[in-house]
């Protein structure tokens, strides 16, 4: 069976990331004579030149019928009004194709990191609701003004979506160190923090083989700096795990090597955890293992997903390359202290997948 990937480069440095993860990409269905089909296609600065809109009600439905996609990074901060065009591609994608759950590894390579400390742990985020005002409302935003001197935003915590999360955690955590830390601000926000950990309780009482503790998001903060080797998957909602992740990624070496998967019940997204960074955009400097890790991520989906051990051991091989990469300060980007380019990297992680 085919299976169609949409690739769609993005703003910023994207272009550059997406072109050396292709490299990868190409090398590995070759060696593994994956049945893949891609399909190339547009969103961000180049759709609005092209079609007047950053995404397209198009585009959204040429994802649908995929069976996984790889996004790019948004400039959404630079894009124009949403009224002039200005859609939030990671936002509506997430939103409209219900990926509820954003997974982020954080691992820490030999050599790099600010800890010193091993770290070898997954966040399970919450990708629908939450603080996100794009996500808070069916109609509107959840952030607002009724004067201008008042500002009020509403946070949307269901049991739902709580317990969907939990579960997908701790299912992975079957298959790792069985332990899941649930982070959340019980103490203060009572309510919303308070649904979700008893969601996340009634979750883990299917799990008994598995350690369920909970932690306050500010001492998670603290502790991952401290004793990140005692974390194994980690659930939480959607804005402390994105501030949370960033966090445990810049710990393990940069952000920069942060893979991200977006995965919904029939089709999962794979997107660098990180942004576009326009001010080195189009030099060649950006450092590409984030996509291609998330690239591989979505490869090991799409193996679960059809039963398909190939795609498996290909994302297999696409980690060992780039972990073998990572590991000589000779084929490092410069950010890690090399002296490799964005295409150089790429096609060095390339060059082992051949073999």
């Amino acid at each position: 069976m085919t299976l169609k990937i949409v690739t769609m480069p993005g703003d910023g440095i994207g272009p550059e990331i997406s072109e050396a993860t292709g490299f990868v990409l190409d090398a590995v269905m070759e060696r593994f004579s994956l049945d893949l089909e891609l399909q190339p296609d547009h969103m961000g600065f180049s759709l609005l030149e092209q079609e007047g809109e950053t995404f397209s009600d198009r585009v959204l439905e040429k994802l649908r019928v995929a069976d996984g996609f790889i996004m790019g990074p948004n400039d959404t901060i630079n894009y124009p009004p949403k009224e002039e065009g200005g859609r939030n591609p990671t936002a509506e994608t997430r939103k409209s194709l219900d990926l509820f759950a954003n997974i982020r590894p954080a691992q820490t390579v030999p050599g790099l990191g600010y800890t010193r400390k091993p770290m070898d742990l997954v966040f399970f985020r919450e990708n629908t609701e939450g603080f996100y005002a794009d996500r808070s409302m069916a109609l509107g935003s959840g952030e607002f003004k009724p004067t201008e001197d008042l500002a009020l935003s509403v946070r949307k915590i269901t049991r739902q979506a709580s317990e969907r999360i939990a579960r997908a955690a701790f299912e992975a955590a079957k298959s790792r160190r069985k332990k899941v830390t649930a982070v959340a601000k019980g103490n203060v926000l009572k309510i919303s923090d308070g649904l979700f950990l008893e969601a996340v309780q009634t979750v883990a009482d299917d799990y008994p083989d598995i350690e369920l503790e909970i932690v306050i998001v500010d001492a998670m903060a603290a502790l991952l700096v401290r004793s990140p080797e005692t974390f194994d998957v980690i659930v939480t909602t959607n804005m402390y795990g994105d501030i949370l992740s960033d966090e445990a990624s810049e710990l393990a070496g940069s952000l920069g090597l942060a893979p991200s998967l977006n995965v919904g019940e029939s089709i999962a997204m794979a997107q660098a955890q990180h942004g576009s960074a326009p001010d080195i955009a189009g030099q060649d400097k950006a450092n590409p293992t984030s996509l291609i890790l998330s690239m591989a991520m979505l490869l090991e989906w799409l193996g679960r997903r059809h039963n398909d051990a190939s795609l498996g051991e290909a994302a297999r091989t696409v980690e060992e390359a780039v972990r073998d990469c990572l590991n000589d300060p000779a084929t490092r980007t410069g950010d890690l202290g090399g002296s490799l380019g964005t295409r150089a990297f790429g096609q060095a992680v390339a060059d082992k997948v051949k073999g």
